[in-house]
């Protein structure tokens, strides 16, 4: 085959996908996602007209990585950054219709005209027979026509008055056997020769249903018990009356910048989200120090040649880092138990003290920056032994010549030749201390708590953490609140990136 030919089946083979991709695109704006619909047609209008056209050959190997690239991070950011602006939460789920629907869908049970019912076998099909309560009388009793349940009895059933005595009916079906019909009792409607229609209002009854609201005029909602007329208001995105009493469920709606002024001007908003903001920064930064500290001075003293058994030392350090993070934060936290770890039990004797670790917010915070330098400094040694391998011998024989000590090798030739080249991994570790979740999470769960705040906080909880809460524990589900959140850590990390590629173009420059 000739260069510049293509097989035989191309065209076809594109032109089923092209018909594949419009019933996709059909099916999700049917499905009332007009944007998502306008989105997909357009990426797979691009996907087929890169891999179709002779004239974007190159583009060929660029597009999955592109294309997984908007996918899994810039839809997911301009996402998350769109719900900021909203008041998503558990109290605002739905759309405006939806929740209208879902309210005008709202009925109750009239108990004074609820009936009993029996179900009685007549050969392939079955008789209601239905009995007021309290045994009343005979006449009070209807029975339906034979009926097959399960094949979508659409009008409504009509009842007839049972004869006086006994009616001529088999044997009630037991309740178990009654159960499994309850789908098909459910979607019956059934009529009485009063005009009245009952429904399916538990395992045991039929009733009237009275709607609790009716629709009103521009939108509103009428409350039928009291007349009371309820509108939306696109503000606040509740139905609410004159005297501004809101109705669940709420619906979403854009608030603008309300939930980044409410982390900045609420107070009770304000005053946790910068204790936990400031705790966040020195959290990370603290890590990054007593690990650095750490990682660095065993790399130091482990590179010494006279020390034996050096190997094995560094075998035995470098193990934090072999063991999955997760068993050893569960661990750390089974020894700093106040009553029965190992930490406390060997305080208390030898100074007769046992410290409340996971109530006190000092002692909290102190066990947290003590396990991740345990699990932190593994990394930092590793990478400190690397660079100091790097260093030229003869810089520490002349250092000898002169008389230099061991403090003066590492301040003037060790830390200065390693310092640059270890800071674009030290911000890295920082970065990821910003939003070490895993940590914060297993270990104390942010506890102990704020108190007095309206939004869950605890005293170790770090920005992703709190941000969690809000979102998907005991805060009411807030997203929008915690996607604003997100959208700041977001623009934090970045920069803290931006400043790592900035340094390491520096450290490129300044070796060439």
């Amino acid at each position: 085959m000739r260069a510049g030919s293509s097989p035989w089946f191309k065209w076809p083979l594109i032109g089923a996908v092209m018909l594949a991709l419009l019933w996709l695109v059909t099916g999700v704006y049917a499905a009332g996602q007009p944007v998502v619909a306008v989105a997909l047609l357009a990426f797979g209008g691009l996907a087929l007209y890169t891999y179709g056209s002779a004239r974007t050959l190159a583009w060929r190997y660029l597009f999955p990585g592109v294309a997984g690239m908007l996918v899994f991070v810039a839809f997911p950011l301009l996402y998350t950054m769109q719900i900021g602006f909203t008041n998503y939460s558990a109290s605002n789920l739905l759309g405006e219709e939806r929740a209208r629907a879902y309210l005008l869908d709202q009925h109750t049970v009239d108990e004074d005209q609820s009936f009993g019912y029996t179900l009685h076998a007549e050969g392939q099909a079955w008789r209601l027979l239905l009995t007021p309560p309290e045994g009343a009388a005979e006449a009070g009793r209807y029975v339906s026509p034979p009926l097959t349940l399960g094949r979508g009895n659409g009008a409504a059933l009509p009842m007839s008055a049972a004869p006086a005595g006994s009616p001529a009916l088999g044997e009630p079906l037991p309740l178990r056997e009654v159960l499994r019909h309850r789908d098909a009792l459910m979607a019956l409607a059934l009529a009485l020769p009063d005009g009245r229609t009952l429904r399916y209002t538990g395992v045991r009854e039929f009733g009237t249903m009275e709607p609790l609201w009716k629709a009103g005029a521009n939108g509103s909602l009428l409350r039928v018990a009291s007349g009371a007329e309820y509108r939306p208001n696109p503000d606040t995105g509740f139905f609410e009356n004159a005297a501004a009493e809101r109705v669940q469920p709420g619906f979403k709606v854009g608030i603008g910048w309300a939930n980044y002024s409410r982390m900045l001007f609420d107070a009770d908003v304000r005053g946790p989200f910068i204790s936990i903001f400031v705790w966040t920064v020195t959290f990370a930064l603290l890590s990054v120090v007593f690990s650095t500290a750490l990682g660095m001075t065993l790399a130091v003293v482990l590179n010494w040649e006279a020390l034996k058994y050096r190997t094995l030392y560094r075998t035995l350090l470098f193990l934090p880092y072999a063991v999955p993070g997760f068993i050893s934060i569960l661990v750390f936290k089974g020894l700093f138990n106040q009553n029965f770890g190992e930490i406390n039990a060997i305080l208390d004797a030898l100074f007769g003290v046992r410290p409340a670790w996971f109530a006190d917010p000092l002692l909290a915070k102190t066990m947290i920056l003590i396990v991740n330098t345990w699990l932190g400094y593994p990394y930092i040694m590793v990478l400190c032994t690397g660079l100091i391998k790097a260093i030229p011998a003869d810089l520490y024989e002349a250092s000898a010549i002169a008389g230099a000590g061991p403090l003066t090798n590492f301040f003037k030739i060790t830390l200065p030749l390693i310092v640059r080249p270890l800071t674009p991994l030290l911000i890295s570790a920082f970065a990821f201390n910003f939003n070490n979740f895993v940590l914060i999470s297993l270990l104390t769960d942010g506890r102990p708590d704020y108190l007095n705040t309206k939004l869950p906080a605890g005293t170790t909880d770090i920005l992703v953490s709190y941000t969690y809460r809000i979102a998907f524990t005991d805060a009411g589900a807030n997203f929008g609140l915690a996607a604003a959140i997100s959208t700041l850590i977001f623009f934090m990390v970045a920069l803290m990136s931006l400043a790592n590629l900035k340094l390491a173009r520096v450290n490129d420059s300044s070796k060439g």
